[in-house]
């Protein structure tokens, strides 16, 4: 399956899904990625700098690695091609309205908006407003 591009369809056709867990990025200067995986991340990505880990907070401190967030993860439980153009920008736009930061992660088959604890929840109500806005428009 190769997903979605049209953005209309996309953004209609969203859930966002609040996950429950509190997540962190951290940074390792280690390659051992037998050492990684004991850290359970949910996404890596090498660097030049050193490796980013995304891993829940309690796994952070467990490992005392250190961070400077905590944030919640959405989920937008839409099959959204790679190929797509212009979500991430739609989702920043409307979050932006909000004064909220998004990192977004694109995965093979969704996205992954990073917000602050604090934000999480006004997030998720303008996500779904985003997609009210689609289905209406």
């Amino acid at each position: 399956m190769s997903g979605e591009k049209n953005l209309a369809k996309l953004i209609a056709s969203m859930t966002p899904v609040l996950v429950e867990n509190e997540y962190v990025f951290g940074t390792l200067d280690t390659y051992d990625y037998e050492q990684v995986l004991l850290l359970n991340p949910i996404s890596t990505f090498q660097e030049k700098e050193g490796l980013t880990v995304i891993l829940t907070k309690e796994k952070a401190d467990e490992f005392n690695i250190s961070y400077s967030g905590v944030f919640k993860c959405i989920t937008l439980n839409v099959h959204s091609s790679l190929d797509a153009v212009g979500l991430t920008a739609a989702v920043s736009t409307k979050l932006t309205q909000s004064n909220i930061s998004a990192n977004v992660v694109a995965a093979y088959y969704h996205d992954h908006v990073f917000i602050a604890v604090k934000d999480a929840e006004q997030a998720l109500a303008d996500l779904n407003a985003l997609t009210q806005q689609g289905i209406a428009g």
